[in-house]
């Protein structure tokens, strides 16, 4: 007991001055659960959101919308395959982890559950979805495991990119047509309360947000993560000319904050419980796409088989001519 307790002492204070843990670091044992839940989460939505935009691929207004909507995309699976691999570094796999999504044990991100309606949706997603992701994002590149904090480094610099694209697309439908600026209006009023949820619940209602400040695993709170979600966003609505959807909104001179209307917690909680407008569309989808790719994983192990046995049969050729057993 004195040597965890000494353990635990010295891992807090590696944490404290700075310092990055590795995989193979001694950590306490809801340290390394804390992180598995984490980055799958993470990279269970990355995969997920690819979803709702991925529906738009085919439908894009131009052939530039199309080709730089394909590019996000192919940007997000690739944020799910770095986050899957640094996840891996603590023990569990990726068939694991998939399971775990799949029964519903694990979760992901609660905005991949509101459908996307019309193309402005997916400039929606850019400016709103993204720019809280990048948030967020930002403060996990300092978090204290190492393989967690190295790969946001570049996820956040395509998630920027991402930011820019979505807001680029609302800035032409608001400088289009009035019915281009309503559809505009319209994705904004739709996505705005979801954005807020992905930061999590209140801080009085997350369980591990002290400890997980405690860790470094968080630099910020949800709320204080959320209030800066509203500062930044704001201003970008008031230059595309664009209502918000609360009118509670208003510019706090006392607090230098946006003060802001409740948040719908019931529904927030009803999605994450998986009774969201589109929770059991997403499921099965992934559902459909780990069936489909079971002949992959087989030919997979049937080829890394073979290869190991015909490096078996030459190694043992190999070690019989240096006996001379053979010629």
């Amino acid at each position: 007991m004195d040597n965890i307790e000494n353990l635990a002492t010295r891992f807090q204070e590696r944490i404290d001055a700075g310092e990055k843990i590795e995989p193979k670091d001694w950590m306490p044992e809801k340290y390394r659960k804390t992180h598995i839940r984490q980055i799958s989460q993470h990279a269970h939505s990355e995969i997920v959101g690819m979803l709702p935009e991925g529906n738009w691929i085919t439908r894009a207004p131009s052939l530039k919308r199309k080709l730089g909507l394909l590019a996000k995309v192919q940007d997000e699976a690739g944020h799910g395959l770095y986050l899957y691999s640094a996840a891996e570094t603590l023990g569990i796999s990726r068939d694991e982890m998939t399971q775990q999504l799949l029964t519903g044990k694990a979760k992901y991100s609660s905005i991949f559950n509101y459908p996307t309606l019309t193309w402005a949706d997916i400039g929606a997603i850019g400016w709103l979805v993204d720019g809280a992701a990048i948030i967020n994002q930002v403060m996990l590149t300092r978090t204290s495991f190492g393989p967690y904090a190295r790969a946001m480094v570049r996820i956040c610099k395509e998630e920027s990119f991402h930011q820019r694209q979505g807001y680029e697309i609302m800035l032409t439908l608001c400088n289009g047509t009035p019915e281009q600026k309503e559809m505009a209006q319209d994705a904004l009023n739709r996505t705005w309360w979801p954005a807020l949820m992905m930061f999590g619940p209140r801080d009085e209602d997350s369980p591990n947000t002290k400890q997980s400040m405690a860790w470094k695993i968080k630099r910020k709170t949800n709320d204080e993560l959320r209030q800066q979600f509203v500062d930044i966003t704001v201003p970008q609505a008031e230059f595309l000319g664009l209502k918000m959807p609360d009118p509670e909104i208003k510019w706090n001179e006392e607090r230098g904050h946006y003060d802001f209307g409740a948040i719908d917690w019931d529904e927030f909680w009803q999605v994450v419980k998986g009774n969201g407008p589109c929770n059991k569309e997403r499921i099965a989808a992934r559902q459909k796409a780990w069936d489909d790719g079971q002949w992959v994983r087989d030919a997979a192990l049937a080829y890394s088989a073979k290869k190991s046995e015909n490096e078996e049969k030459s190694n043992g050729i190999k070690a019989q001519r240096s006996e001379g057993k053979i010629a």
